[in-house]
This record gives C-alpha cells, structure tokens and sequence, in this order.
C-alpha cells in the first residue's frame, strides 16, 4: 500500500479510515523523480461562508452473503489495489472513491470489470463487479462511480470502505524509465563507483517531497565507506532510506534485478545505530524515553486543557497509529508559555516596529561610524590603526573563545510580515540558495573571522526552518566542518507558534486551527524567536561553561559578517549589553540584522519573555474543523486567523538606553 514515508517532518496526506493490507500490491508507478497517489479522509469540503452539510461516512453492518466471494488468502497476488470507497454520493447509489494509482481516467472512467474486496465474518474476501461509468470530482481529488446493479443509497452503503482491485496482468505497459511500486522491492542495491552489493530495496514510500527506498545492508557488510567490518560496527541487516531521484538511482535494470547507486557522503550511514549498548539496555533506555514523552504529553494537555483548546484531542479517537504520534509530538513541541504571552503582549501592541521605532523610543545616542573597509583585512591602514583599541579588543576576547556565534536563515515563509518572496521559484532552490550563502560565508575569510589557535573553535548555532536543516547541514559533511569543532555546532528548528482563529463570535477564545485532525497549523514566529530556543535547547548552558562572554546573532544576507573582533571590540570597549549593526531593510519585507549579546543579557531575557513586543498578522489559513462529529474542510474567502510574529529588535525594551551601543558603516 502506498503510504507516507515515516521520514516525512510534515505529511501532505492521510491514510483512510479503511486502511489496506500492506501485503496488497498498489497499482502507483514509479520514475526516479516519480508520480504518487494522494490519500485523504473521507469529510466534506466547504467554503467558510456556506452552510454545512454532512453525509454519514460511517458503514453500516455488511450482509454475509456474497455468492462469488473467493477467498483473498488463495487468490490476491492476482489483484492490484486501485483505490477504496470512502462514502455515498448523492441518492441513486453513487459512491466516492480515493484512488491509490496512477491511472485513474482508466481505472474509473472505463466501464467494464472490477473487484471489491471487503471484510465478512473476520474473513476478506474479494467479489466481482460491474463499473458502469465513472467521473472526476476534482473538489474532492477523488472519483465518483456508480456500479451495476447498485441503485439505493442503502445499497451504495454497504460498499463503504471496500477495496478497488483490477487484475495484475491488465497493469498498463509503462514508458522507459517508469516502475511499478512491487517491481522495486527486492531488488539488490549496488555501489556504482566499486560495484559493491550493499542491500535490497525491501519496500518503497512517498514522503510528500518524493519518493524513499527502504534498503536493508547485508549483513555481511560493515558500514559502507567506512572501511569498518561488521564486527567492528555491531551492525547487520540495518535499514536506510535512499531517494528514489535520478542523482542518486541512475541505472535501474529489471532484468538483472538491480539497481545503481551513486550516494552522497554520510548517506547510507543515516539512522544506523552506532552505539554498542545490549538489546536490554537499549530497551531499557527507550522505556525511559516513552515515560519521559508520556509525561511531557500530559503536561502539555493540561495546559492547553486550561487555554481551552482541547478541540485538539479529538485525532487521538481515530486514524493510524503514526497519525496519532504525529499529533502527540506537535502538542508536546506547542510552546504553551510562549504563546501565552503572545496572546496577553498583542492586545497592547498590534503593529510591527522595525529598528528605526525602537531607536525612537529608547532615544539612544548616535551610532559609532565605521569605514566598510574595516570589516575586511584589506581595509587601510590608516582607517584601521584609527580603531586600533576597539581591533585589538575584539582580537583578544576572540582569542580566548570568549564569543559565539548565532545564524537566523529565513526560508521561503518565513518572513516577518508573513509574505512570501515573488523572486524564489520554487522551496528548493531557497534551501539550495540558503546553504550556498552560508557555504561562501564560512569559506571566506574576510566575512568570517578565525582566530589561528588550536584550543579556540567558535562555537556555532545554525537556526532555520525544519524544510532546510539538511541541506544547511550538508556543506559541514562535505568540509569537516569548516575546520569547527562539530560538536560545537548545533542546527535548531525556527520557533513555532500555532496560528490561532480571529472569529468575530469568540473573541475572547482563539481556537488554534488544524491543517488536518493530526497536525497543528503554526507559522514561524520571527527573529524575535531565538531567544526562547536557546534557553529550550540549554544553549546558554553550554555557552556559559565554554567561558562565553559575547554572542552575534544576525541573519543570513550576503553583506553579513561572522566574528569581526571590531564589531565585538567596541561593544566591550563600551561595556554595553547589546550592540547593533545598522541594516537598511531587507528585500521583501525582511528582517535584516546583526546584533551582539553579552551573555548576562541573554541570561536575563530568557526569564523575562514577557519584555518582548508580538504583533499579529491577519491571514487566510484553510483549515479542518469537527461539527457535528464530521470533519469538514474549511476554506476562508477573507482572512480568518491570525499569526504572530516578534522581531529580536524588541530585546531592546528589556535594556537601559546607556547599555545598547549602535554602528553604522560608513563609505
């Protein structure tokens, strides 16, 4: 059955309420860069300013009675899923249907025979009947079929969750370079490079970006490119998840059944365990872990309980077990308190300040000017010897691996005020554009200053979007880190908050809305976020223990500058708590910046959130709601939620004016 992949961070689609064998093969095809079928839950689309309207999706009790029945223990291997009836349609007998293959117009569209395989007396068994004409109901991204001899809703109700299935030989003939889902599994897995066997492709997936293979490594082989044998890894008959793209798969030959692939560094090394701890011991630790969660769980649902949402749970009633862990985890990672404080800060302040507003109110004194030429080692003598104190300064807290360093990435929806760029065509080229910027700045050493010491690494923190954290990562694989101390790196997911709805009938009470009945909407809370995620992820702890004094924070743009010891000379020349780069503003409405933090102040934001400045933003967000124990879609023709977002400019509300110094660079 075609299903999502369990390595996809956001599933973009949701098993039935009928679920299908595993075993049953699907009738999807496969291209290395490869079409898949969409799978949804049976409610009923509708737009915000209609009337609702329901139809039961719930079968009632199937007769025993099937006289061609045949026994699908005998008989299945001969059948291919093509999709499953989720509900009546209309009166005279028509059903929806969700379809699992890639032919869809063939399979519904063409009148002839079909077999439904449903479930009598604890026992599936499979029928034939008879299509007699079918038609898309692209609303629904399903199909709409009607059956001879099916004329009665009662009779259409006694179809409801049956499975679609079409004989194996009738599969159509696919063009070069297109597979069918059961045609991969079981086929070996070979380096292309050393024409080494490292496994067998033993199931396929689609995780919403593309498509994964499910590899086990023979037993025989240690970690591939590791040059470690088995025994030396602990490791045998461990499963990897390989993309089925063309860069990776290039040469797929079913009639050897094998497949080539040419992966890239640390790939087959993912999700294999690497510690040597005993099976009991393991178990041990994981048993831990659940308790921890289930706690955590708990916690969490108190306090939502008390913000009255409890509209959340009702996923936990139904769907698969993977869809209910998909929930658990997304309220267990609600920043309860931080969204709190969102909702009790905007009623105060509703309207974005950007540097300029904030300057205004503190009333801070003139910014310290500087020659861009400073900023580089090939600035002039004259212009750097006229800031010889603050250089030297910087050199020395920089040398003794007093200072951190903390990037923001923006990716392509993160953008302070909610817009979406107009010049990224598509989101991965925005992670590709993301990871080359901040590729270039670590390899260049006007931009990024390294002090020559052995005992200093600078510790880095890499902040972006979930959708980017792997790409960001893979520049560190491939240079060794940039010559960083790896376990002085850390990658963080951007702050979440859930996006809350501004009804006009409730007021006082925001529900927080759901993209799915398993998956809370949020949207990204702004720069101003970095402050509770270094707190969560104790990245203040470990600063502390390094000895660090000063921390930059600023955004990935291409004129940022990474440590420069007179950016950092004159915030410790001016023993201030903050120091400010002046930025113009950002393209598309985005938040440039680039500040420096001495550690007591960070320390002393953490406690006191409530000091930063939210504001909200009115958005159109569809979403799903429960009425009247049916889930329907709800799609808004005007604005019906609300996001919030906090720029880190707002720290300054936390600070005296004669602790915050400003520079400004000067032509």
């Amino acid at each position: 059955m075609q299903r999502s992949s369990v390595l996809s961070p956001s599933p973009t689609s949701f098993s039935p309420f009928y679920p299908l064998p595993s075993r049953q093969a699907v009738e999807v095809l496969f291209r290395n860069r490869c079409r898949s079928s969409t799978k949804s839950y049976p409610w009923t689309k509708l737009q915000s300013s209609c009337s609702f309207s329901y139809r039961n999706t719930i079968p009632v009790q199937r007769s025993t009675a099937i006289e061609e029945a045949v026994e699908t223990s005998s008989d299945e291997s001969k059948f291919i899923e093509i999709g499953y009836i989720s509900t009546v349609h209309g009166i005279q007998g028509e059903l929806r249907v969700k379809p699992t293959t890639d032919f869809p117009e063939l399979r519904f569209a063409t009148p002839g025979s079909r077999w439904l395989r449903d479930r009598v007396s604890g026992k599936e068994r499979i029928r034939e009947v008879e299509l007699v004409e079918g038609r898309g109901h692209h609303g629904q991204k399903g199909w709409i079929v009607s059956f001879d001899g099916i004329d009665t809703v009662e009779e259409a109700r006694q179809l409801v969750g049956s499975t679609i299935l079409v004989r194996e030989e009738d599969r159509p003939v696919l063009d070069e370079g297109e597979f069918y889902t059961p045609d991969l599994v079981g086929m070996r897995v070979i380096l292309k490079d050393t024409n080494e066997a490292v496994g067998t492709v033993i199931d396929v997936f689609n995780s919403g970006a593309g498509d994964l293979l499910q590899v086990m490594l023979n037993p025989s082989e240690g970690m591939v490119g590791t040059g470690l044998s088995k025994s030396e890894t602990g490791i045998s008959g461990r499963l990897v998840w390989v993309p089925f793209v063309e860069a990776i798969v290039p040469d797929v030959d079913m009639t050897r059944r094998e497949m080539h692939i040419t992966p890239p560094k640390g790939l087959l090394e993912l999700n294999l365990r690497s510690d040597m701890r005993s099976k009991k011991e393991r178990r041990k630790l994981e048993w831990k872990q659940r308790k921890k969660f289930q706690q955590r769980l708990i916690a969490a649902k108190k306090k939502l309980c008390e913000m009255e949402q409890k509209h959340l749970f009702e996923g936990f009633r139904f769907g698969e077990k993977e869809q209910r862990s998909m929930l658990a985890d997304q309220i267990v990672t609600v920043n309860s308190s931080l969204l709190q404080l969102a909702l009790q800060n905007t009623q105060m302040h509703t309207e974005r300040w950007d540097l300029s507003n904030f300057i205004s109110a503190k009333q801070l004194k003139r910014p310290f000017s500087i020659s861009k030429e400073c900023l580089t080692p090939r600035g002039s003598k004259e212009k750097l010897d006229r800031n010889h104190e603050l250089q030297r300064a910087g050199v020395r807290l920089l040398s003794e691996g007093k200072h951190a360093v903390v990037v923001v990435v923006s990716g392509s929806n993160s953008q302070e005020d909610g817009s979406i760029p107009k010049n990224v065509d598509s989101e991965s080229e925005e992670n590709s554009s993301n990871a080359s910027l901040l590729q270039e700045l670590l390899h260049d050493d006007e931009r990024f200053a390294k002090i020559k010491e052995e005992h200093v690494s600078v510790p880095l923190v890499i902040v972006s979007p979930s959708q980017e954290i792997q790409s960001l990562k893979k520049p560190f694989l491939d240079h060794d880190y940039f010559s960083l101390d790896s376990e002085k790196v850390w990658f963080l997911e951007e702050e979440r908050l859930p996006i809350l709805s501004s009804s006009s009938e409730e007021k006082k009470r925001h529900k927080i809305l759901l993209k799915s009945p398993w998956e809370i909407l949020q949207s990204p809370v702004g720069s101003g976020g970095v402050f509770s995620l270094l707190s969560s992820h104790n990245i203040l702890e470990n600063f502390s223990e390094m000895g660090v004094e000063y921390v930059q924070v600023c955004s990935l743009v291409q004129q940022s500058v990474l440590g420069h010891p007179l950016f950092f000379g004159l915030v410790d020349s001016c023993k201030a708590d903050i120091g400010i780069r002046i930025f113009n503003s950002g393209k598309d409405g985005r938040e440039d910046f680039d500040m420096i933090f001495s550690m007591r102040f960070l320390e002393k934001i953490t406690r006191q959130l409530d000091k930063l400045q939210f504001y909200t933003v009115a958005k159109q967000n569809s979403h799903v709601e429960k009425v009247e124990k049916e889930w329907v879609d709800i799609v808004p023709d005007s604005p019906n939620s609300y996001e919030f977002h906090c720029s880190i400019y707002s720290s300054l509300n936390a600070c005296s004016a004669d602790k915050i110094c400003l520079m400004e660079l000067t032509d």
